[in-house]
């Protein structure tokens, strides 16, 4: 329930955005899953350049070569993984609010 102090924020802004209050909620949500999905990306950016990689499939595959030691990786490729994870679901929910 939205106390009488948001409800007049929440007036106010959409007000001076000109959208009505109701789309002020949506787009305020998907403003914020987009901000995460663009810092998500980069911080998958960062390991897949360390390792020359492109998917937590391809990292895998690192392994199974010998190229890399899971001593001196598998922080990262636990990290990329659920960065992965992430990333999917935040673009599944960003495709239903279309």
């Amino acid at each position: 329930m939205e106390s009488l102090k948001e409800e007049k924020l929440s007036e106010m802004v959409a007000h001076e955005l000109s959208i009505p209050a109701d789309k002020l909620f949506f787009s305020a949500i998907k403003a914020l899953l987009e901000k995460n999905l663009l810092q998500l990306n980069s911080n998958l950016l960062s390991i897949a350049g360390k390792y020359g990689i492109n998917s937590i499939y391809e990292f895998e595959k690192l392994y199974e070569k010998g190229m890399v030691e899971e001593k001196d990786s598998w922080e990262d490729f636990q990290k990329f993984d659920h960065l992965e994870y992430k990333r999917d679901k935040i673009r599944d929910i960003l495709k239903s609010l279309q």
